[in-house]
Formats: structure tokens, C-alpha cells, sequence
């Protein structure tokens, strides 16, 4: 009886062993989200997401970047956070272009990017997780189609160097390219400054010169935009935005935007962060492969975290 216990204990120690006990976080493992401007609602929403998913990984997590939007900055504030060794870093690329020689760095030194967001698809990062935004951009051009009745012109807010702001562009121009009497007047760059967008709609309004329509690509000037008219007391104009931030979503509520396209940005820092995670877990022979040609790649390309179209039909139960 002895020896068959002893036996037994033996074999299921092996068998635990060979069936690979499962990996598990370490507390001394540390992640960061990097983005343009953390101190915004949106990026403060991705920051939740963000951390709350570090505490039910028990690992360290802490969210970085330059206090206003400065792409430049950013990049220290990246290239600060590298030289940290850090477990894994999730990163909105705020200019790609710029960032894309140190996202290649960080992975030929072992160090895992993933973007969220922002993505720098021209670099080596791992994978992307956000919105498909050239879907956005075009669920937003058949409303604009829709609200102007095919005829009218509109301007543009957006941030020069975004991918994200690009792509949701080209997605409004694939629109509107099929809408011959819908001008694009002009694409104001307003920096990621809220009161920038201030001044750059007001100018329109100072001058007489106000479109029919005004679409925000980026969180911040819809509701700027509205403040603009409202003050001014012109009506009649159509506004579009992006994101639900509550100052956008109290406008729609005022009829003064028609409409926005909602992100998960919550999501977004949340399922972020267990990605990346899950890759530092199981971290692959090389972080430098080809993973977006593979056919039997272990990482996806993109992960789309959805979006939705929130105007007043359903703004309450969106805000509940």
C-alpha cells in the first residue's frame, strides 16, 4: 500500500509538471500606458480601464504623458519610460511617425508595445487595440450626408500627425466623395487644445463665414464648437463630434450636437492591458517577428473595441 501511494504521488507530481502548470503575473511586473494628453476625460476613461485591470492581474500599472498635447513630448516621456525596463508598455501614438523608430527600439530590446487608440502602423508594435476609425469616419459621413440632405459645406477639427484622426477623415471623404454638393470648405488643425477649437470656430462665426456643418474627428471640439454658436445664438448649423465626454453628451441633450460617435476607451485601457499581458505571460521566441504575415500568428493585427452612434434618441440611456 506504501509503495502504490508513493507511487502515486510520484506520477501525479509529474503529470503536473508535464501538463505545464499554468503561468501566473508577478506583483514586481510594472506597465505603463503612455499617451499625448492623460489629464482629458477620454484619457482619464482609458486610465479606469487601465488600472483596473492591473489590480485584477496584481501587477503594477501607472498611466504617463505630457500634461497637454505635445506629440514631441510624448516621446521623451516614451523613451523616459524604456530606459525603466518596464514589464510592457501601452502607447497612443500621438504623432506615428515620430514615435515609430522608438516602438522598434523596445521591442528589439525585449520590451512589449501594443498601441491603443493611436495606432503606428508603420512601425513594429505588436498589435492594436481601439476603434476601426475609417468605420467611424464613415458611419459619421452617411449621418453628415443625411442631416445636410446631400447639399451644403463643412469644416473639419482634427490633430495633424493622428492616425486615428486620419483614418476617421479618409472614412468621411469616402462619404462624402459619393455627395457631390457636400463642400469640404477646410481640415483645421486645432492641436489637441480645447481652446484652440474655441478660437477657430469663433473666427468662423467673427467672420461670417461659418459652414453649414462642423465635424470634430477628435473629443475635445464638438463641445467647443457648440459653446461658439450657442453663444453667438445661431442655429440651424450641424454639428458632429467624437467621443462621450459629459460636456458632449449635455450638448446633444440641448440639441445643439447632433450627434457622436461613441468610443470605448475604458475597454480600450482595460482589454489593453490583459493583452499585453497575456504576451509578457507567454512571451513569443521573438518580439521582432512577422506577425502581421504569418498565417499562423499567435498575436491578432487589431482588436476593434467598437464604437456607436449617440445622439438624443439615446443619450439618457446612454449617459444611465
Amino acid at each position: 500500500m506504501n509503495k502504490k501511494w508513493l507511487y502515486s504521488t510520484v506520477f501525479l507530481a509529474l503529470l503536473s509538471g508535464c501538463g505545464g502548470a499554468r503561468p501566473s503575473h508577478q506583483s514586481a511586473e510594472k506597465y505603463y500606458l503612455v499617451c499625448a494628453n492623460p489629464k482629458i476625460p477620454y484619457w482619464q476613461e482609458a486610465g479606469a480601464g487601465f488600472l483596473a485591470a492591473a489590480r485584477e492581474l496584481g501587477v503594477q500599472a501607472e498611466v504617463a504623458g505630457p500634461d497637454v498635447y505635445d506629440a514631441h513630448a510624448e516621446r521623451e516621456e516614451f523613451r523616459r519610460i524604456l530606459s525603466k525596463k518596464p514589464s510592457g508598455v501601452l502607447l497612443s501614438a500621438g504623432n506615428a511617425e515620430l514615435l515609430a523608430a522608438d516602438i522598434d527600439a523596445a521591442l528589439e530590446s525585449g520590451i512589449p508595445v501594443v498601441t491603443i487608440d493611436a495606432d503606428a502602423p508603420q512601425s513594429k508594435r505588436l498589435f492594436f487595440v481601439g476603434t476601426n476609425n475609417y468605420e467611424a469616419g464613415q458611419l459619421g459621413g452617411r449621418l453628415l450626408v443625411k442631416l445636410l440632405n446631400g447639399k451644403g459645406s463643412v469644416v473639419f477639427f482634427t490633430i495633424a500627425g493622428q492616425q486615428n484622426v486620419k483614418e476617421r477623415l479618409d472614412g468621411y471623404r469616402a462619404v462624402l466623395d459619393a455627395s457631390p454638393g457636400i463642400r469640404i470648405l477646410a481640415v483645421q488643425d486645432m492641436k489637441g487644445s480645447a481652446s484652440l477649437a474655441f478660437d477657430l470656430a469663433k473666427d468662423y462665426v467673427d467672420k461670417k463665414m461659418a459652414p453649414d456643418a462642423f465635424v470634430a474627428l477628435e473629443s475635445l471640439s464638438g463641445a467647443e464648437i457648440a459653446d461658439v454658436l450657442d453663444r453667438a445664438r445661431i442655429d440651424g448649423k450641424v454639428i458632429l463630434a467624437m467621443d462621450a465626454t459629459q460636456n458632449t453628451l449635455e450638448w446633444i441633450e440641448k440639441g445643439k450636437v447632433a450627434a457622436t460617435i461613441a468610443q470605448k476607451p475604458y475597454t480600450m485601457g482595460y482589454y489593453g492591458l490583459k493583452a499585453l499581458a497575456d504576451v509578457v505571460l507567454r512571451k513569443p521566441s521573438s518580439l521582432t517577428g512577422d506577425f502581421r504575415g504569418n498565417p499562423r500568428s499567435p498575436l491578432p493585427v487589431f482588436i476593434d473595441t467598437g464604437a456607436l452612434l449617440v445622439d438624443r434618441s439615446n443619450v439618457a440611456s446612454f449617459r444611465r
